[in-house]
């Protein structure tokens, strides 16, 4: 079985909206699916899609094709999540470090 990682259409006319799906690739567009991977919106500009890169990672290493978009979306989405990661060490060093004396502990003799 040839699978497949891809788009499911949703949304209304003139109102697209995705799911990033794995499917069997000889299934219809909209048909059967394995597992749903998350959301793609084409009409929001910026972060316009979410979706579990770790379980696409998964399947493209059961042999699963994805398609041009959903490859480039993958690609998206490892730049964010690195990029977050990499900010978050220096958020927490911004932070005030708390004392180790707070007035609670502290007694008076």
């Amino acid at each position: 079985m040839a699978v497949s990682i891809r788009l499911r259409r949703e949304g209304s006319k003139n109102r697209p909206y995705y799911r990033v799906v794995v499917a069997d690739s000889r299934s219809p567009r909209d048909g059967k699916f394995i597992e749903i991977l998350g959301t793609y919106d084409p009409k929001l500009t910026g972060l316009n899609s979410s979706f579990s890169v770790e379980r696409a990672e998964y399947w493209i290493s059961k042999g699963a094709q994805p398609s041009d978009t959903v490859r480039s979306l993958i690609k998206k989405q490892k730049k964010m999540v690195t990029a977050e990661s990499a900010s978050e060490p220096e958020q927490e060093s911004s932070e005030p470090a708390e004392s180790g004396s707070s007035p609670s502990t502290e007694t008076a003799s």
